[in-house]
């Protein structure tokens, strides 16, 4: 296998695949598609290796040698501090928007100091705006009573509000001049001892995202999508998120919606045939609604730190983060990745629970690029193992007699499951 790209100049996509394209806003892949994958750290190598054997088995059964997918190395974190000398390497990036597709594990970021989030750094530089996160139960063992129910995607903003990252420290001279400024310019007295962070929210990122949510729902056939915002307190920001995601859905979308406003006013309360719900709720609330009238919704739009408060909650319902897919998307490039951290306290142990990878990866090649067969076997396999207790440490722990398997014996249980389909 050839080493990983370090410089600019050694971005060669594997020859024997073809580089997927985007046409009138949409991507179009071939046969043979080259998608890029960064191992990440932690268990990242595990979890991503499993999910390409898994794929790698899908696209074999859906489609009997007629397609492949072309994997190509690329490197971010420890294993690029390894190969290339530094954490997220142009080369990286530049081959991710060659490929326009790719699967990352998850890569380790260090907590109130030390570097900043590379998993940020590589949404921004490839202007990744779209946080897609489908919440679904596959029959794991799950708290909510109700976990059946739940089935929604949450679309989170992933470029603006608090991953900006604009703050300065407690007692920095920064700080002090930003309080100083505050306080003569707008009258605003903060405490010397404060941090002070910018919440930074626009019509352009607000708008863009909503458009993608509302083209999903109408290519999926959702009949509700959601607007969570703050905007009872942060009427500027949050509440400006709500306001300018109702102004796309009632002007460019204004054939497919509704507004739950126009729904009493103009409908009884009964949703037209064919027409899709654009309601809002308040962050707290939503929190709430997830867990008491799950059914309630199918597509839920919000800025960036309520999307992650929320989509770990609702990830909650089903059983964990363990079985949570996560794809970042933009009008070019795709990257999925689970949505777990790296527990370095079991990496390379062969105990992690690979299904986030998998489902990312199905989000990646059976969503994104339109191979729905994909989707389909492996989802149906991930359903076997919940039903028959085949599944890893974390959830037989959980599901009385089940014998936990390693990460490799789970990932041929499912490669076996989609074999014999």
């Amino acid at each position: 296998m050839a080493r990983p790209p370090c410089s600019v100049g050694e971005v060669r996509p594997p020859p024997e695949g073809g580089l997927v394209e985007v046409r009138d806003g949409r991507p179009v892949a071939p046969d043979n598609p080259v998608v890029a994958y960064i191992e990440g750290d932690g268990i990242g190598p595990e979890v991503v290796n499993a999910a390409r054997q898994v794929l790698d088995a899908a696209v074999r059964k859906a489609y009997g040698g007629r397609r492949r997918i072309v994997w190509w190395e690329v490197v971010a974190g420890s294993k690029a501090v390894e190969v290339c000398g530094e954490l997220l390497p142009q080369a990286t990036i530049e081959a991710i928007r060659t490929a326009k597709v790719a699967l990352k594990g998850p890569l380790a970021t260090p907590v109130a100091s030390g570097h900043r989030s590379v998993n940020v750094a590589l949404r921004r530089a490839l202007d990744l705006y779209a946080n897609i996160r489908p919440v679904k139960y596959y029959g794991q063992p799950a708290p909510h009573r109700y976990a059946d129910k739940v089935n929604f995607v949450i679309f989170r903003e992933n470029t603006e509000d608090v991953y900006m990252g604009i703050e300065w420290q407690a007692g920095s001279r920064e700080a002090g001049r930003v309080r100083e400024f505050l306080r003569r310019e707008f009258g605003v007295d903060l405490r010397e001892d404060a941090g002070i962070g910018v919440k930074a929210i626009s019509r352009f990122a607000t708008q863009r995202l909503m458009r993608k949510a509302l083209r999903w729902a109408i290519e999926h056939g959702n009949r509700v999508v959601t607007i969570m915002h703050k905007g009872n307190i942060m009427k500027h920001t949050e509440g400006a998120f709500m306001k300018w995601a109702y102004e796309v859905a009632t002007t460019e979308f204004r054939d497919y919606v509704v507004t739950e406003q126009e729904l009493y006013e103009k409908h009884g309360g009964r949703l037209p045939e064919g027409k899709i719900l654009v309601n809002d709720r308040i962050a707290d609330n939503m929190l709430q609604q997830i867990i008491v009238r799950p059914w309630d919704y199918e597509v839920i739009v919000t800025p960036n730190l309520n999307g992650d408060y929320l989509s770990d909650a609702a990830s909650a319902l089903v059983g964990g983060v363990g079985m949570a897919a996560g794809m970042n998307v933009g009008d070019e490039v795709a990257v999925a990745e689970p949505v777990h951290g790296t527990a370095p306290q079991i990496a390379g142990m062969n105990k992690a629970n690979p299904t986030a990878a998998i489902l990312s990866g199905v989000l990646l090649i059976g969503e994104h690029l339109g191979w729905r067969e994909v989707k389909e076997v492996v989802e149906e396999a991930v359903r076997r193992a919940m039903r028959d207790g085949k599944v890893t440490e974390d959830l037989a722990i959980h599901m009385p007699g089940a014998t936990p398997l390693k990460t490799d014996e789970y990932t041929q249980t499912l490669i076996d499951y989609i074999e014999s389909m």
